[in-house]
C-alpha cells in the first residue's frame, strides 16, 4: 500500500464527494429534461407547441443520463455494500423510476410516428409521466435515507432488506419528494423560459414562480421536521477511518435532531442550506423581472444547495439501518479497497474533463431559442 500515494482515510472522503458532485450533476443536467417533461401538458397545449418543448431538450436528454449512470456505477464500485443493500432494498422502487424513464426514449421515438391526436396525447402523457414519477421518487428515497432503510447485516456482512415499497411513502419521505419534485420544475420551468418565446415562455415563467416559492416552503418545512420530529444517527464509539471495511465494527444510536450536530461541528457546512434558500428566492426573483438566464443559474445553485443540505447532513452515514443502526453503513466502513478508490480516482481525473468539456460544447451549440419556426426549417425535429 505504500505505493499509493493518497491515504485509504482521504481517498474515502474524495469518493464521498465525488459521488455527490456526480448525484448534484444528474440532478441539474437530468433535472432539467425531467422538469421539462413534467410541465408539458401544462405549459404546452397544442401539438405545435409540445414539439417545441421535445426538441428544446431532445438534443441533450440521452446525454445528460451520464450523470445518473456514472452515480450508479461510483456507488457499485467505490461503495459496494451501499450498492448491494440499496438496489436489492429498494429494487421495486429502482424498477418504477426505470420504467418511467423508459418512457422518454419511447415517447420521444413514437410520438411523431402517427399525425394522429390521441395518439400524440397518449405519449405526451408517457413524456409527463417520465419527468414526474422520477423526479417525485428520487426525493422520496432521499426521505427514507435521512429515515434509516429497514435492513441488517449477520455477521457474514451478508445484508437482508426488511421492509417493502408501500413502507417507503411515509409523510416525511413524501415531503422529501416534493421538494425534489419542486427544485426540477422550478429548473425545468427556467431553460423553458430562457429558451422558448411567447405563450410558451409565459406559462413557464408562471409555474416556475410557484413552484421556487413552493419549495423554499417546503425545504423550510423538512429543516424543521428533521430538526423536531426525527431522530438522526450519531456513531458512539471510536471512528475509525482507514482500517478495512466492516460495518460492524462501531455502535450507532439514535439521537434527537443527531442529524443537525454537523452543523455545530462543522460550521460551513450552513454554506449548503443557504444555498439552497437564496438559489430558489434568485429564481423566483429571476423568473419574476424576466432575468431567465438568472433564473436558471440560481435554480441550479438551489438545486447544488439543497441535495448537498441532505448529503452533509448524513456525513458521515451513507445508508442508516432503521432496524440495527449498529448496521448502518458510512463512508469510513463501506468503501471498497484503498488500490480500487486510487485507481477509479485515476480513471475520474481522465474522463470526467473529457465529459465535461462535450457538455459545455453540446449546451453552446444548441444555446439558441427553440420557435416553432425554427422546427420548420429543421427535417430531424421530433
Amino acid at each position: 500500500m505504500d505505493v499509493i500515494p493518497i491515504d485509504y482515510e482521504t481517498l474515502r472522503l474524495i469518493w464521498w464527494a465525488l459521488l455527490g458532485v456526480l448525484l448534484i450533476g444528474f440532478a441539474i443536467m437530468g433535472g432539467m429534461d425531467l422538469g421539462v417533461g413534467t410541465l408539458l401538458p401544462a405549459v404546452a397545449r397544442t401539438d405545435e407547441e409540445r414539439r417545441v418543448l421535445l426538441n428544446l431538450i431532445g438534443p441533450t436528454w440521452e446525454g445528460n443520463q451520464v450523470w445518473l449512470v456514472l452515480g450508479g456505477g461510483a456507488i457499485f464500485a467505490a461503495f459496494p455494500p451501499l450498492y448491494a443493500v440499496s438496489f436489492s432494498g429498494f429494487y421495486l422502487a429502482m424498477i418504477v423510476i426505470l420504467l418511467a424513464l423508459i418512457l422518454r426514449p419511447v415517447g420521444f421515438k413514437f410520438r411523431g410516428k402517427i399525425a394522429d391526436k390521441r395518439w400524440r396525447d397518449t405519449w405526451d402523457w408517457a413524456l409527463f409521466i417520465g419527468g414526474f414519477v422520477p423526479a417525485l421518487i428520487f426525493g422520496v428515497a432521499v426521505g427514507n435515507v435521512l429515515l434509516g432503510a429497514p435492513f441488517d447485516l449477520d455477521r457474514t456482512l451478508r445484508p437482508s432488506y426488511l421492509g417493502n415499497f408501500f413502507g417507503l411513502l411515509t409523510p416525511f419521505a413524501l415531503l422529501c419528494g416534493l421538494v425534489s419534485l419542486g427544485m426540477l420544475v422550478t429548473i425545468g420551468a427556467s431553460i423553458i423560459a430562457k429558451r422558448t418565446e411567447g405563450v410558451i415562455a409565459e406559462r413557464a415563467t408562471r409555474y416556475g414562480q410557484w413552484s421556487a416559492l413552493g419549495t423554499i416552503a417546503l425545504f423550510a418545512l423538512g429543516g424543521v421536521w428533521i430538526a423536531f420530529g426525527i431522530d438522526g444517527y450519531v456513531i458512539t464509539s471510536a471512528v475509525v477511518t482507514d482500517l478495512p471495511s466492516n460495518p460492524l465494527a462501531k455502535r450507532v444510536e439514535l439521537v434527537p435532531g443527531g442529524w443537525m450536530a454537523n452543523y455545530s461541528t462543522y460550521p460551513w457546512m450552513i454554506v449548503a442550506p443557504v444555498l439552497g434558500f437564496a438559489g430558489m428566492a434568485l429564481a423566483w426573483l429571476g423568473l419574476r423581472i424576466k432575468r431567465n438566464l438568472l433564473a436558471l443559474l440560481a435554480s441550479g445553485v438551489g438545486i447544488f444547495g439543497i441535495v448537498s443540505t441532505a448529503g452533509l447532513s448524513l456525513f458521515p452515514f451513507l445508508l442508516p439501518s432503521s432496524h440495527n443502526p449498529t448496521a448502518s453503513l458510512t463512508l469510513w466502513d463501506a468503501s471498497s479497497s484503498q488500490l480500487t478508490l486510487f485507481i477509479m480516482l485515476v480513471a475520474t481525473v481522465i474522463f470526467m474533463p473529457i465529459i465535461l468539456a462535450y457538455t459545455s460544447w453540446v449546451y453552446k451549440v444548441i444555446s439558441g431559442p427553440v420557435t416553432t419556426k425554427s422546427l420548420s426549417r429543421n427535417p430531424n425535429a421530433y
